[in-house]
Order: structure tokens, then sequence, then C-alpha cells
């Protein structure tokens, strides 16, 4: 577990709730509002310690099948140069997203991945019109390919976290999470830190925000333990989506400032949390999807007796799941 401390220089200015506000009117006629449902936790197999109805948000029901088509669409339809095209670097989810709002807005896009995204989402990105382009074994190695592609290209590049509109549209999850339901205490799995970011900036510590990362993959951990964004491993279950080299420069200050806790789970903990949502509410989510609710069944992060919980459900881009 480790405790924010707010930085000295504070939160940038460029990613406020009145901005976040603005972001979502813009993008709102082309995302889904997607549901909540609470569940009893003793639905579940492991003993979860509130006795308050878990609120989750399915976000995984988002165009693309995760939120970051909330950040990919704010990134296009607010600023200049994309209609001469997009790129983006990606480890599958924010390609899958970048592709979407692309064709929705009739402008062309390149999309670089590195070979451990799945071959559902790399299917997905081809199948919504754009260009892939596989490029090393993380997505630092995708990153870099993309950037050499930009030299010689007019199009703009879409980052899958560290950028401002990026942040607004992420953001919005936790508008409109907080207009659906009254929860104390929000759980988010946490990679790159674009939604984290977002919606700690919407949020400014009004609800507790819970960061949950793999322990094979621990980037904001690693980060606030050292006061910075610094480079962490990247492996695990949830590779995929969940294991950047760093997280975001943009972010950072947010994520400081208002995150609460960052806790840390095990692969065996995301694959139980998965079978759970499966066992339990039909739902199959890929391991980053199911992350933060691992969180719980695992006992990372024990809520009060009368704490409630709302639970990010997001990432729904699962390839050969087999559940009995």
């Amino acid at each position: 577990m480790t405790t924010a401390k707010v930085p000295t220089n504070g939160p940038s200015e460029t990613v406020t709730p009145g901005i976040i506000q603005t972001t979502y009117d813009i993008i709102r006629p082309h995302i889904r509002k997607t549901p909540v449902i609470e569940v009893s936790p003793d639905d579940f197999a492991q003993g979860i310690s509130t006795r308050q109805p878990l609120t989750f948000k399915l976000e995984f029901m988002q165009h693309g099948g995760s939120f970051k088509a909330r950040g990919a669409t704010s990134s296009i339809l607010t600023r200049e140069g994309a209609k001469a095209g997009v790129v983006a670097a990606s480890g599958g989810n924010h390609g899958v997203a970048v592709a979407y709002a692309a064709r929705k807005a009739g402008v062309p896009a390149n999309i670089f991945v590195p070979s451990i995204s799945s071959p559902a989402k790399m299917k997905q990105i081809k199948s919504l019109g754009a260009n892939l382009n596989v490029a090393g074994d993380r997505y630092a190695d995708a990153l870099a390919a993309s950037e050499s592609f930009m030299e010689t290209s007019n199009a703009i590049s879409i980052h899958a976290y560290d950028q401002d509109e990026t942040l607004a549209g992420q953001g919005t999850v936790a508008l409109e999470f907080s207009q659906q339901c009254d929860v104390d205490t929000m759980l988010v799995a946490t990679g790159g830190g674009g939604l984290i970011g977002g919606m700690a900036a919407y949020l400014q510590g009004r609800t507790k925000l819970v960061s949950v990362e793999p322990e094979a993959a621990p980037t904001l951990h690693a980060a606030l333990a050292a006061g910075k964004p610094v480079d962490a491993p990247g492996g695990g279950v949830a590779a995929d989506s969940l294991a950047p080299r760093q997280v975001g420069q943009k972010m950072y200050p947010f994520a400081a400032a208002y995150v609460a806790e960052a806790v840390l789970v095990s692969d065996e903990a995301i694959i139980s949390a998965q079978q759970q949502l499966w066992n339990t509410m039909r739902v199959v989510l890929e391991p980053g999807g199911a992350a933060a609710f691992a969180a719980l069944t695992s006992g990372a992060y024990r809520p009060e007796p009368d704490e409630r919980v709302g639970i990010l459900l997001c990432g729904a881009n699962s390839h050969a799941v087999n559940f009995d």
C-alpha cells in the first residue's frame, strides 16, 4: 500500500473538472454512457469485508471494449490537424479506441502495437479500418516505432495516456460514475495512468480513489514510492494493457495529489477475479479489466464494514478465455 502525497508543484491546470465537463459535452454523442449495477458482496465466493452492495461500472461495454474510446475521441475532436490522420502506439485497447474514433471521424489511422498484444485486439484494430503495425515486444518498442513513423508523416500522435486531451476524455468516467451512484471509494486498474489520472483530476479527493496494479507491473506504485515516474517491471497476465515502462508525466501530479492508495495484486488474484465475475455475473473480461475487482477478492484492499465501494470493470477484449 502506498499513500499519496501532494507534490509541491501541484497538478496541471490544463485538465480541470470544468474542462472534463466540456470534454464530456463534446464527446457524449460519440460514446456510450455505460451502466452501473449493484451486486451483493455475499454473491462472491471469497469474503469481502464491506456489508454494503458493490457498485460495478460496466465500462467494458464502451465502444472498442474499454474506456479508451473516451480519450481517443476527445483527442480527435478537440485537436488541430487530426484530419490529416492519426498515429497511436498501444498495447491493444488504445489502438482499438483510436481506430474506432478515427473511423467515426473519417480520418486515416496508423496503429503500432507490440507482439504481446492479444490477437483479438489486433483483429479488431484491422476490422475498424486502421493500418496495423507490429513493432517489438513491449509498449515502449511500439511507441518508438510510432515516433519514427511520425517523422515522415503529417498525422498527429494520440498518446495512450500522457496527453491532456486523453486525460480529459478518461476523466469523463469519473464524471459519469459520480452522477450514477454515491460511493465512498472507487477502485481503478492502472497501467500508464491516463484513466486514474483523469479520474483524479475530476474527483480531486471528493471520492477516495484507489489504484490497483499487477505485482508484475507496478508502475504507479513505484512512481509514488520514488516521488516521480520511474521505470518499472512490465510482465504478468495483464501485460498487454497494464504494463508500460512508466506512468505518464502529465498524470503523475494528479495521482500524487488525489490517489489515496496504490495496491498490488498477483496474477493468481487477477485470474481468480476473472473467474468469479464469470461465475456470478456472466461477465468475461480480459485480465486488465478484472484487476480492480481482484483487489477486493484477494484482500489487497479491505474496505470498512459500511464502506460503499465502486469498481470499474473495463477491458473486454479477451482471447481464448476458457472458464469451466
